[in-house]
């Protein structure tokens, strides 16, 4: 009897309370790069059309929070409609690497204001997250030779075909669109990620190719959010490194 009246129960919840999901801001960037010769980097929230209040904060991948040594300031700050918050990410100037970039994500929620007449309105938290790349100083290579020095190989193992990728360098690379083949039958191997300094990562097709070689394209979005086409000739067991193909903006 008891399960029954359950949904009974929460319809009777929807007449009284409707779901009223906004997103009012939006960041000057879609991701931060850290000088780390310098104090801070910045990046501007702006808000459209209602008075919200921003929460902001840094976090990593890795679980541990408290020992990453950046601060946002302001932490929580009401910005009213049509108006903008500048965001200051600060680093303690020790405790990150010193000889390849990291990455820490930047959080941005909004919290919406509700007045008296919107008392039955249950409005949720949006939350933004963004990639902040730091940078130590004096890092050798630059950011945006990374994609073309990414090693390539294609090797068959146990009746499967095997595509390993490895960074040598000391900067991540962020890739769209990784296919293999020619146009007319590429198959998409995925569709976004990013491979760390010194990482190897390693890609099963689901068709096995049957040429010796092989055309591979993918796309990295450098430090603009643009994104550039790079393309390499693969060959079984030997490594292949990516050239140029093209540069658009990023949609």
């Amino acid at each position: 009897m008891m399960r029954r009246s359950i949904p009974v129960f929460l319809s009777l919840i929807s007449l009284f309370v409707t779901p009223h999901v906004c997103a009012s801001i939006s960041l000057s960037a879609t991701r931060v790069i850290f000088d780390g010769s310098r104090k801070e980097a910045n990046i501007t929230v702006r808000n459209g059309s209602q008075t919200v209040l921003v929460q902001s904060w840094i976090d990593s991948d890795q679980g541990d929070n408290t020992s990453l040594p950046f601060a946002i300031t302001p932490p929580l700050a009401r910005v009213v409609a049509n108006q903008q918050q500048l965001l200051r990410i600060l680093y303690e100037g020790s405790g990150m690497p010193s000889d390849k970039e990291s990455v820490v994500w930047l959080n941005v929620q909004e919290i919406p204001q509700t007045s008296l007449s919107e008392a039955n309105i249950l409005q949720l938290a949006v939350r933004q997250r963004v990639k902040v790349f730091f940078r130590p100083p004096d890092l050798p290579g630059e950011a945006a030779q990374a994609p073309a020095q990414l090693k390539w190989k294609l090797q068959k193992e146990g009746g499967q075909t095997l595509l390993t990728v490895n960074n040598p360098g000391n900067y991540h690379v962020s890739l769209a669109d990784l296919e293999v083949g020619k146009t007319d039958k590429a198959e998409r191997v995925i569709s976004a990620t990013m491979i760390a300094p010194g990482e190897h990562r390693t890609f099963t097709l689901k068709v096995p190719l049957q040429s010796v070689s092989s055309p591979l394209s993918f796309a990295s979005i450098n430090d603009y959010g643009a994104l550039q086409k790079f393309e390499v000739t693969l060959n079984f067991q030997e490594m292949s490194s990516a050239t140029p193909a093209e540069v658009k903006e990023q949609q």
